[in-house]
């Protein structure tokens, strides 16, 4: 019996040398033994990172807002503009200024530069103007990474807020706040007609309100190019009609302070729910602390540059044509009112990073 044990470890003893031997035979074949090892400092070099690092080189980036100045493109702008520098790719802004025939000329003359640019990424005003242009752009060799607004045209990519979504949990704020106690009206505030913060938020609302039809929706109203003072004006209206207004659904939080200011100017702050969506800046932090907010639903703007860093990141490494890979990259969304504002933190432009 002993016999038998000890030649079952002889044999267990051989078998692990022999496995032992051809491991580091493989190794020194592969000739990465010494440069593992190198000096005996135990130091392994990444085989990805070199590559990683050369494949940014030469390449540019090019983003397309509808409008800078905002804290939302900017924010933006400045976590992309953080990565290329860290990347060492170019990184350029071309500013539409809230001018659709303007942005439709600037992606043209980028379709037509020579060389053109790797990727461009684009804040669309609606969902049709961008989108034939879009497509042409991906066929010449150019990614196109939508952001936060998206056209009809699916791309390489898309980051942002499922404004469905965002509709729909808007709608379930005022349905539960407008109870049988209250004369249920309310008042929906809308964009430009086409604009993805328009038609894709009414998506949201009607599969609420449909299911709800005890709501009644007094007006749905666009306030232009989300315009505050329109917004404000709007509501002045409504509230005169119907002082028993009940509710407020905005369609984003900077016309919404317009809103907001219509209904403290009828000393209705806090009678009239307003529900409003954004990116969650210390402007709506204020706004919803001090009571002029009632619910708000926040997209992170901070989150979203780390998405639209990753698609452009991405677009650059892939070898495949532009558009044969779509991903989309939906904002996980938060629900914030002033009972629990103090658990959620908001941000500026000198706070947010890559």
């Amino acid at each position: 019996m002993k016999t038998d044990r000890f030649a079952y470890r002889r044999f267990l003893d051989r078998r692990f040398s022999t496995l032992a031997a051809g491991m580091v035979a493989t190794i020194l074949s592969l000739g990465l033994f010494g440069q593992a090892c190198a000096q005996g400092s135990g130091a392994i070099k990444d085989p990805e990172r070199a590559r990683y690092y050369d494949l940014y080189k030469g390449k540019r980036v090019v983003f397309v807002p509808v409008f800078m100045g905002l804290d939302l493109t900017e924010a933006w702008s400045k976590i992309m503009q953080l990565q290329a520098k860290r990347l060492g790719y170019e990184y350029e802004v071309r500013n539409a200024n809230f001018d659709t025939s303007a942005g439709v000329q600037i992606l043209t003359q980028l379709l037509n530069e020579d060389p053109k640019p790797d990727v461009v990424v684009i804040h669309n005003p609606d969902v049709t103007s961008y989108a034939k242009i879009e497509k042409k752009l991906e066929q010449a060799g150019v990614s196109v990474v939508q952001l936060n607004m998206k056209s009809l045209q699916m791309t390489t990519g898309f980051a942002g807020g499922d404004a469905t979504v965002i509709g729909e949990m808007q709608a379930q704020s005022v349905v539960k706040h407008c109870g049988p106690d209250t004369s249920r009206k309310v008042l929906i505030l809308n964009g430009p007609t086409t604009a993805p913060w328009t038609v894709y938020l009414q998506d949201g609302y009607n599969k609420v309100f449909e299911k709800n039809p005890e709501i009644n929706i007094v007006a749905r109203q666009s306030v232009g190019n989300y315009e505050s003072s329109k917004a404000k004006s709007i509501t002045e209206v409504t509230l005169k009609q119907h002082p028993d207004l009940c509710a407020v659904i905005g369609v984003w939080d900077i016309p919404d302070m317009g809103t907001a200011a219509a209904i403290a100017q009828e000393g209705k702050t806090g009678k009239v729910f307003l529900s409003t969506n954004g990116g969650f800046s210390d402007y709506a932090c204020k706004a919803i602390e001090d009571g002029k907010f009632s619910n708000y639903i926040s997209f992170n703007v901070p989150g979203q540059g780390r998405d639209v860093n990753n698609l452009i990141q991405m677009a650059l490494q892939s070898p495949d044509k532009p558009g044969t890979l779509q991903v989309a990259l939906y904002s996980p969304l938060q629900e914030i009112t002033k009972s629990d504002l103090a658990s959620n933190r908001c941000w500026t432009l000198d706070t947010v990073h890559q």
